[in-house]
């Protein structure tokens, strides 16, 4: 009778002796970062799901899309966060993405959102950001970054490796069109480098390598916040600047279909939102109970948003990274 008790209480006590649930996130490793949002957004997950949450980290954007055309439907991941419109489309057309399923009625970008696979949650402008001890003087327009003065050397990222470097490929494609491929060629021997990732450039242009990189308008945001430096700038360009928003996904062949889509779910909430601006120096794509930090800049106005349709992009992309490969090599 004592063995017979025991196993009964064995056995209603196992459900709760089972191991939690596990969510596989695939993401970009500035996200899983001690200084990014990934630490405060697993700790606040995993109390509201009782689940236990697993990052797996690449390099950027660019680099998710390729691991999950790699991995097909036999991948791990039960999220993707971290591609952007610029790569949506083409996702998309994988066919290995479900429909969300969600609301998003809430949600308070600078354009709506009718996407039924991906879901934002975040966005930003890309931006050529200066050090004003270094620089007292940046060019305040694309046109004048070209052609411009030959000391202003420039940082820049390879847009077949890292998202920030295809935003630059479409904001000059976005603003010179058939002659891109010209424009290239005259900004060319102001390169000082082209890096694989943004972690690479960004790094060089702290060491004092070049005066100018490509980053974000908010950049400078993180050196007055976290380090309290005010001598970095981003460059205000007449043209107006590219945007650039956020996405998360569901893999098709997730095994966790539900707790994915409440991670989803979580994702455009005020917990995950409130880290974004202070976690990945983006704006977040709800209104803050808050609002935004003091000394975060104020989005950039819609008249100076410059953006290309996701399909365009699909479409054209590679045949504008040739377009740009000639370019530079020349």
């Amino acid at each position: 009778m004592r063995l017979l008790a025991i196993t009964v209480l064995l056995f209603t006590l196992s459900p709760a002796l089972a191991d939690p649930p596990v969510l596989t996130v695939y993401t970009y490793s500035s996200f899983t970062a001690d200084w990014g949002p990934g630490p405060a957004v697993e700790s606040a997950f995993e109390a509201r799901c009782g689940c236990d949450l697993e990052f797996v980290a690449v390099d950027d954007g660019v680099a998710l899309l390729g691991r999950i055309r790699l991995e097909g439907g036999r991948s791990d991941a039960d999220v993707v966060l971290g591609l952007d419109t610029n790569l949506m489309s083409e996702a998309a057309d994988t066919g290995l993405f479900a429909v969300h399923g969600l609301d998003l009625s809430h949600l308070s970008m600078p354009m709506d959102w009718d996407s039924d696979t991906f879901v934002p949650y975040d966005y930003g402008y890309f931006a050529f950001v200066y050090d004003t001890r270094r620089l007292a003087e940046p060019p305040t327009s694309m046109d004048e970054l070209i052609h411009g003065q030959t000391e202003h050397q420039v940082l820049i990222q390879d847009p077949r490796t890292s998202t920030p470097g295809l935003g630059l490929l479409l904001w000059m494609k976005k603003l010179h069109g058939e002659a891109a491929g010209s424009a290239w060629e005259a900004l060319q021997p102001r390169v000082l480098t082209v890096t694989k990732g943004w972690s690479e450039a960004y790094g060089l242009f702290l060491e004092g390598e070049a005066p100018l990189v490509l980053s974000y308008t908010t950049s400078p945001a993180y050196h007055l916040i976290a380090e309290d430096e005010s001598h970095y700038a981003a460059a205000p360009f007449a043209e107006g600047h590219y945007l650039q928003v956020e996405v998360a996904g569901i893999p098709a062949s997730t095994d966790q279909p539900e707790l994915a889509r409440d991670f989803l779910r979580f994702m455009v909430s005020e917990d995950f939102q409130r880290e974004i601006p202070t976690g990945n120096w983006m704006y977040p794509v709800i209104e803050l109970e808050a609002g935004l930090p003091e000394g975060f800049p104020e989005p950039v106005p819609a008249s100076d948003t410059l953006f290309l349709p996701p399909e365009v992009v699909a479409e054209h992309r590679r045949a504008w990274v040739d377009e740009w490969l000639r370019a530079m090599s020349e």
